[in-house]
């Protein structure tokens, strides 16, 4: 493989810069350790958790890998408690998300470990840099689940990248393959945060439903919503249209609870736990109802996921195809 390494892979230990977005419940220890295994960064979602929850899935990840692996908490949510479980046990690597990292800031760094911060605007990067977070990660509009802010890829990390020099940035947000991670390079941009390609891999905890949605789908049906929003009111996110989003579109938009099917069970899952339509629940492996009425959150990026492939085998693949798109603008640039 050609080389493709960045002074943030240096940084995080990592040998490619390819990091795996902390995709709520389909990010477990599995996905993680072979993103982690394969020379790119896999990240826990650990928000939703209890702290005896994160701490068992911390260590099922160390037992998966050695390699350096993150964990990503929502400051939207009362998450202290998994913060110190998260460096109690030594996560080396601490991603946070919509709100002020600066109050993290200090706590990790004095842990040892990095402070990664995503962001949607420039203010908002120009903020947490001068709050102390490491690296920032600059999310475009058009990326899958909850959408930070309102400016796309293409536009949006060049901007921070002039505003927060020499701290790296990463881009996230309709990136699926390797041509989008050299493009985000160009753009100045350190490394590459994917999250819709990585859920249609066999590690991540996701029910086959799910995923051949994401096979199928194209980008405009990736829609910015509002829709499911059970769970994490008034957060803006981008999911596939499906019956429910449809039904609620037509109906006007209404706010809870006028929404149309508002209360339906539309899956049971393993435990026998009901989830219920506009719940921001996606589909897990050992539900069953109504599958694709669920919130099947995925970037505009879908276009470009056409099959289901090992984790490992994916990062590869992307970094090769990176690999060469550098090496052919290289080409292009000494003619």
């Amino acid at each position: 493989m050609r080389r493709l390494r960045t002074a943030l892979c240096n940084r995080l230990g990592i040998d490619l810069p390819i990091v795996q977005a902390p995709v709520g419940s389909a990010a477990g220890p599995e996905l993680v350790a072979a993103v982690s295994e394969a020379g790119g960064l896999g990240m826990l979602a650990l928000t939703w958790h209890t702290p005896e929850q994160a701490r068992l899935s911390i260590r099922r990840t160390q037992e998966l890998t050695t390699r350096p692996f993150g964990a990503n908490l929502v400051l939207d949510f009362p998450v202290d408690d998994l913060l110190t479980v998260c460096l109690d046990e030594g996560v080396p690597i601490m991603s946070t998300f919509w709100g002020d990292p600066s109050r993290m800031t200090a706590r990790i760094r004095g842990a040892g470990a990095l402070h990664l911060h995503t962001v949607g605007e420039v203010a908002e990067a120009v903020h947490a840099v001068a709050g102390g977070v490491d690296v920032v990660v600059a999310q475009g509009w058009e990326a899958g689940g909850h959408v930070r802010g309102g400016t796309t890829t293409l536009a949006l990390v060049p901007a921070v990248v002039d505003a927060v020099g020499p701290i790296p940035v990463v881009a996230a947000g309709g990136i699926a393959d390797g041509r989008g991670i050299a493009a985000v390079l160009a753009l100045g941009a350190q490394g590459a945060m994917l999250g819709t390609r990585f859920i249609a891999t066999n590690e991540a905890v996701t029910h086959e439903v799910y995923r051949q949605h994401l096979v199928t789908a194209t980008g405009v049906e990736a829609v910015y919503t509002r829709c499911f929003d059970g769970g994490w009111p008034h957060a803006p996110h981008r999911a596939l249209r499906n019956a429910t989003l449809r039904g609620w579109e037509a109906a006007g938009e209404p706010a809870t609870p006028h929404r149309p099917g508002e209360g339906d069970v539309v899956a049971v899952d393993a435990a026998g736990q009901h989830h219920c339509r506009y719940a921001d629940q996606i589909p897990l492996p050992g539900m069953t109802g109504d599958l694709g009425d669920m919130a099947l959150y995925a970037g505009q990026s879908v276009n470009l996921v056409h099959d289901v492939l090992p984790a490992a085998r994916l990062v590869h693949d992307m970094a090769e195809q990176a690999a060469t798109t550098v090496g052919l603008l290289h080409s292009l640039a000494a003619r």
